[in-house]
Order: structure tokens, then C-alpha cells, then sequence
């Protein structure tokens, strides 16, 4: 059976494991790194993901995509102001989703999302050395229906089947629990690049038993780094009476400094942010350069509204649980934005204890996701484990006066099932309309909409006999479905979604394969490149031998100058198959070349025959980087 795999995918980064002799193993990309930025970049008919692409954003700010999770499953009207300080361009799309235009092309977040998947899923697929299709996908605990429905989208574009969909602050809990024994009640502080998670657990004999979960999806690490990217800007501003956040190249710098500034900060009581040639005087055109330096202390004022939003997910968490900052065994710290002093304060000053940083922040979701892919598949090295999670948020139905009816209620075990009868308001209304909802507020308008659900075709009666029944089924993954019949008839209608941010199963099976096109144009593009630079690598090699063998004969070096020219022009052309004639035309007259050339040269006077042999078969076809 092939290897399920668990993919922590991350705001800034994300990281794949998989189960290796009982235990949960990070697997190395193709760069060597444990971690992949999750950057995507679109550059004519290229594709970059990961590290490259995030080496050249500065350079193609507006065709660099990244935190684009913090856009996957929402409405436009819930984004548009992160939008707006965006390098690259967000609207919206159908529906009142959001979409993100490169070159006049227009993508869903699912669709970049899937890019920074397949990525992973085929350098891990490499190490394995077997084909990856099956996955457990993390997702913030806090996450609504629609965005955990819309990243098993990100995994089924990417060729995945996604096995379950988890909460990540679960998952790290899984990775630090899997070798404990006892009974513990343990606090995970989830905040990442783009979002802020706090999960109450319970753990003991194989049990991992979600109590609580609160968290706020607006809050991560992006927020800390827009603070100094606002703060350079304002700065900069005031002696330049520049913005530098209205030019898409500086404010990619700008945001590339404040994150490496953040990180730094982390370690140091200050740290140089250094910027040279950030613009130009827009009058005497002269190059502007930005030099600040930003304490601890002062980052921490910038910061200190976010700092306080932390406090109140952990104790209305531990208000939900029913438990005191007392009751609390273990503080578990994941995401990189914990590596923050500030933040590692306030979590002590919150539950009195100090966290436990045994595990890797980085990767310690990725490692608890592999964990729950070797359950699903039966891995008999972990023996009996079991994982009970709750849903985040309260799903309920608006009624008549715009209220909301909750039908299950925040921090109910998933999956979980529930029916309720409704009825109509007039006499002899043909249908319904039911509009499903997501939150705590009691006022539906003040709630997320999931989605609009018509019944049709209820027989004439009067208001209040007819017997709707309505059922909401959250699956393990904790995404709702819904359904709803009339009873006194005994009649079932189907139900139609409306207005939703998730991309229906036409969408999602058309980027599949546009997804499938592209990979296999990406291999032939990458084969093409291939062979040019196997080509050109060969040019440099005979060039350095004609410089190396000026005694040769002229007659070999005119026909291997003649082959090497040709090849620094097959090398720009588009020909392959002349690329491939002088390749082989090439390597006959370089060997041809290298005999001759070696015969030519002067003996040495110890030189025996047979160490100039020994020369001429070392030096056959030697790789140029290893001379």
C-alpha cells in the first residue's frame, strides 16, 4: 500500500511528513529544507513554487503570490482591506468570492493553494520513491465551513484524496502526545502566518479529546510584520514625502524586511533594516536608500494592540472547557509567530505555566497530520489511538425576526448529526428559502452565510402545518452538509447552493485538469531546459580543451570550433532535434579532439607512456564542474 502522507499547509510555510518505522518524519524538499515557502510565482509559461519563488518576488512583486490562505473559502467583502496592501492584485470574483489576477489571468486561492501541494507532494514523492495520491490536510481549528471546504478543494486540484481534513492545533498535540503516557490536560497556542488558534485537549491512554477551541482567523504573524511595514513606510514618508507602499517593488522589500526584522528580533534587543536603493526622488531622480533601526521595545509598542487580541481566545477557551489556567498540565507552543518574547509572556502570564518547547514549532502540525494518515490507513506500530475533535463555531438557521436558530452548538464532537422541524410563515407558500449560518452573534445579519437552500414545491396549506425537516451533518473533517424535506407529504427536494465562496465541481474539476496540462508542459519545459544546458555544458567543455590543447591539429580544431559555434546557436533556437544532432556531432569530434590533442602535446621527461594514456582516460568526458 502506497504511504499517506500529512501536510501542514502553512500561511508562510509549509512542511510534509510521513509515518517511518512508528514514527512521524519530516521529508526534505528538493531544496534539502525541511520547510517550503508557500510562494507561488507566475512568470510568462513558468510556474515557480516555494523557495525560488520567493527569491525573485522583489524583482516580480505583482506576479509573486503569497499568504494566500488568508483568502482561501472567504468573501470579498471579509478581505478586501487585506487585499489592499497586497503587491499582487486581489478582487472579486463570482459570487462575492475572491480572486487574484496575474497577466490578465484570473485565479482562485484554491488553485494557488494546489500549486504549493503539488509541490510538496512531488519532491516527497521523489524521496519515497513512490507515487503520493492519499493525504491528511491541516487546516486552523477556527477555520468556517467554507474555507475547510475550500482547501479538500486545494488538495483534490493538486491530484489529491484528501483522507480527512484536521485542526492544526489537534495535530500538534497529536505529535507531542504520541510517546506520553498518563493523563494530561494540555493547551496548544496555535499562531501562525495568518492565523491564531487555542485548542484545549485532554490525553491519556491513546485518547486525544478535544474539549475546547477558540482562535481568530485575522490574526498571525503577517499582522506583526504589517506593523513595521506601515512604520518604515510612515517613517520614510515624513522625510522623503514618499509612500513607499504605493510602489509594488518597495513594498515587497518592505515586507521581505519586516518579516526578517520580526524574526531577528526574536534573538536580539534590536536589529538594522537596511535598504538600499528603495526608490527614486521623484524630482531630481536621484536614488533614495532607507537605514532604520527597530528595538524590541519598540516593536512591541508598535504591536501592542495585536498582543492583547491573544488573550481573550485562551480564556474564553478555558471558559468553554470549564476549566481554570490551574487545570492546565502542558502549554504546547506552535506556529513561528510564538518564537515572538512578547508572546511567550503573555501565554505565561495567562495559564502561570511556562511552555513546553519540546517540539518543533514548524513542524510539529505537519508531524501530528502524519500521524492521523497512518490511523486512517491502519498503522499497526501506533497502536490504538483515538481522536476526538470538536466543530469550532455554531451552525445554526435564521428564522423569522432575522434571528439565528443554532442547530449544533461551538465545541460540539464531530462528527455529529442533527435534525430540527421548521415551518412556514404564510398561508400556501410554495418554498423556502433556508439560509444556514456560522457564528455566535444572535442576529443572522451579523453571522457568516454558508449558504442559501431552497425547498420547493410544498403543497398549498396554511401557515404553520407544514413540517420541514431540516438536518445538518458535520463529517469528521467538520464540513457541514445539509438537507432538508417536507414531512406532512412525505415529499424530499433537492437542495441548491447559493452564493458560496467554495468553487462548485465543474470549477474544481476544470483546474484539475488545467493542473494535469500544466504539469506535463512543466516536464517537457523542464526537459527542453535540460537538454540546452547539457548542450551548453558540453560547448564550455570543448572550448576550455581548445584552450588547453593549442598544439593539437589544426584540422581538429577547425571541425570542433565549427561544431562548437553551431552549438552556441542550437543552444538560443527552439529545435530540438538540432539540439540533439549536435549534441551527438559534438561529443564525437570533442572525444576525436581529446585523443589528438593529448598526442600532440610535448613529453615530460619522466613522462611514461602509460600515465599519458591514464591522463586521456581521466580527463574522457569529465564533468566541467568537477575540473
Amino acid at each position: 500500500m502506497a504511504k499517506a502522507v500529512g501536510i501542514d499547509l502553512g500561511t508562510t510555510n509549509s512542511v510534509i511528513a510521513v509515518m517511518e518505522g512508528g514514527r512521524p518524519e519530516v521529508i526534505v524538499n528538493a531544496e534539502g529544507n525541511r520547510t517550503t515557502p508557500s510562494v507561488v510565482a507566475y512568470k510568462g509559461d513558468e510556474r515557480l513554487v516555494g523557495q525560488i519563488a520567493r527569491r525573485q518576488a522583489a524583482l516580480n512583486p505583482q506576479a509573486t503570490l503569497f499568504e494566500v490562505k488568508r483568502f482561501i473559502g472567504r468573501r470579498w467583502d471579509e478581505v478586501k482591506d487585506e487585499a489592499a496592501r497586497s503587491p499582487f492584485t486581489v478582487k472579486e470574483g463570482p459570487g462575492g468570492s475572491v480572486r487574484i489576477t496575474v497577466d490578465g489571468k484570473d485565479y482562485a486561492p484554491e488553485q494557488v493553494s494546489a500549486e504549493v501541494l503539488r509541490k510538496l507532494v512531488a519532491d516527497a514523492s521523489a524521496k519515497l520513491g513512490q507515487k503520493i495520491t492519499d493525504a491528511v490536510i491541516t487546516v486552523p481549528a477556527y477555520f468556517d465551513n467554507s474555507q475547510r471546504e475550500a482547501t479538500k478543494q486545494a488538495g483534490e486540484i493538486a491530484g489529491l484524496n484528501v483522507l480527512r481534513v484536521i485542526n492544526e492545533p489537534t495535530a500538534a498535540a497529536l505529535a507531542y502526545g504520541l510517546e506520553r503516557k498518563g493523563n494530561e490536560t494540555v493547551l496548544v497556542f496555535d499562531l501562525g502566518g495568518g492565523t491564531f488558534d487555542v485548542t484545549i485537549l485532554e490525553l491519556g491512554d491513546g485518547v486525544f479529546e478535544v474539549k475546547s477551541t477558540s482562535g481568530d482567523t485575522a490574526l498571525g504573524g503577517a499582522d506583526f510584520d504589517q506593523r513595521i511595514v506601515d512604520w518604515l513606510a510612515e517613517e520614510f514618508n515624513k522625510e522623503h514625502n514618499f509612500d513607499l507602499r504605493k510602489d509594488k517593488q518597495a513594498l515587497q522589500r518592505l515586507i521581505e524586511a519586516a518579516e526578517k526584522a520580526k524574526i531577528e528580533l526574536s534573538n536580539a534587543s534590536e536589529t538594522s533594516i537596511s535598504l538600499p536603493f528603495i526608490t527614486f526622488d521623484p524630482e531630481t531622480r536621484t536614488p533614495l536608500h532607507l537605514e532604520r533601526t527597530l528595538t524590541r521595545a519598540k516593536f512591541e509598542e508598535l504591536t501592542a494592540d495585536l498582543l492583547k487580541r491573544v488573550r481573550k481566545p485562551v480564556e474564553q477557551a478555558l471558559s468553554d472547557a470549564k476549566l481554570s489556567a490551574s487545570d492546565i498540565n502542558e502549554v504546547i507552543l506552535v506556529g513561528g509567530s510564538t518564537r515572538i518574547p512578547a508572546v511567550k509572556r503573555i501565554v505565561q502570564d495567562i495559564t502561570g505555566k511556562t511552555p513546553n518547547e519540546s517540539v518543533n514549532p514548524d513542524e510539529a502540525v505537519a508531524l501530528g497530520a502524519a500521524v492521523q494518515a497512518g490511523i486512517i490507513q491502519g498503522d499497526s506500530s501506533l497502536g490504538d489511538i483515538v481522536l476526538v475533535d470538536v466543530t469550532p463555531l455554531t451552525l445554526g438557521v435564521e428564522v423569522q425576526g432575522g434571528m439565528i436558530a443554532p442547530m449544533i452548538t461551538r465545541n460540539t464532537t464531530v462528527p455529529a448529526k442533527k435534525t430540527e422541524i421548521y415551518t412556514t410563515a404564510q398561508d400556501n407558500q410554495p418554498g423556502v428559502e433556508i439560509n444556514v449560518l456560522q457564528g455566535e452573534r444572535p442576529m443572522a445579519a451579523d453571522n457568516k452565510s454558508l449558504g442559501r437552500f431552497k425547498l420547493e414545491g410544498i403543497p398549498p396549506m396554511r401557515a404553520g402545518q407544514a413540517q420541514i425537516e431540516v438536518t445538518f451533518d458535520i463529517d469528521a473533517n467538520g464540513i457541514l452538509h445539509v438537507t432538508a424535506k417536507e414531512k406532512t407529504t412525505g415529499k424530499e427536494s433537492s437542495i441548491r447552493i447559493e452564493n458560496t465562496t467554495t468553487l462548485d465541481k465543474n470549477d474544481v474539476e476544470r483546474m484539475v485538469k488545467e493542473a494535469e496540462e500544466n504539469a506535463e508542459a512543466d516536464k517537457l519545459r523542464k526537459e527542453k531546459v535540460e537538454k540546452r544546458n547539457a548542450l551548453a555544458q558540453l560547448r564550455l567543455q570543448a572550448t576550455q580543451q581548445l584552450d588547453e590543447h593549442a598544439n593539437a591539429p589544426q584540422d581538429a580544431r577547425d571541425r570542433l570550433k565549427a561544431v562548437a559555434d553551431e552549438a552556441e546557436e542550437a543552444v538560443n533556437s527552439d529545435d530540438d532535434s538540432r539540439i540533439a544532432d549536435v549534441q551527438k556531432r559534438l561529443e564525437d569530434e570533442l572525444r576525436d579532439f581529446m585523443t589528438k590533442g593529448a598526442q600532440a602535446q610535448p613529453e615530460a621527461g619522466a613522462t611514461s607512456a602509460s600515465a599519458a594514456e591514464d591522463d586521456v582516460i581521466d580527463a574522457d568526458f569529465k564533468p566541467a564542474d568537477d575540473k
